[in-house]
């Protein structure tokens, strides 16, 4: 299967790479970073020495449309000003630009027009395995929402049964997901 990851430059842009490039069922065509193009990817990623003879590329939407899977890893908001112009058949965004399903809390959370809901990429939740394998947009789940998710799956009996109302959760994180474009 033929993919593309847009957005290579940044933190979970090369954690896609890393991951990806030793899957067996992926070709890597393309490491897309628009303010990174031309710049060698191991200057930026430098672990991910198998990629040593290659550069981020700019932008191209040719060549994402004849891939068979695209991975957005953009800063929120972008992975929706490109979405209009792909027709790639199956598109994961890491991105948080489809994972509300309310207009009102993105804009509460985000500010601007809500682009959309796709399929909620957590298959740990009760039904999603089913919906992300049939999925053709896939809204990957941030990192705190996954922690915080799976982490509190087992209490949904106890939750449901005792009427519990509020869970408050602190979390920290040392890095941020944000990257380069």
């Amino acid at each position: 299967m033929k993919i593309g990851v847009v957005g290579a430059s940044g933190y979970a842009g090369g954690e896609l790479l890393r991951l990806l490039s030793t899957h067996p069922e992926f070709e890597i065509s393309a490491a897309m970073a628009a303010s990174s193009a031309g710049t060698p990817i191991t200057e930026i990623h430098p672990h991910l020495r198998h990629f040593s003879n290659q550069k981020f590329t700019a932008v191209d939407l040719a060549l994402l449309n004849s891939l068979d899977l695209v991975f957005l890893a953009l800063p929120h908001g972008e992975s929706a000003k490109l979405i209009s112009e792909l027709t790639t058949p199956k598109i994961v965004d890491l991105g948080a630009d489809f994972r509300l399903e309310s207009g009102e809390s993105w804009n509460n959370f985000y500010g601007g027009t809500h682009a959309g809901t796709w399929t909620y990429g957590l298959p740990e939740m009760p039904g999603q395995r089913e919906k992300i394998m049939t999925a053709t947009q896939i809204a990957n789940p941030g990192c705190y929402a996954t922690a915080i998710s799976v982490g509190l799956m087992p209490l949904i009996p106890f939750i449901t049964n005792q009427g519990l109302k509020e869970i408050t959760v602190v979390a920290a994180s040392g890095t941020t997901g944000a990257g380069r474009s």
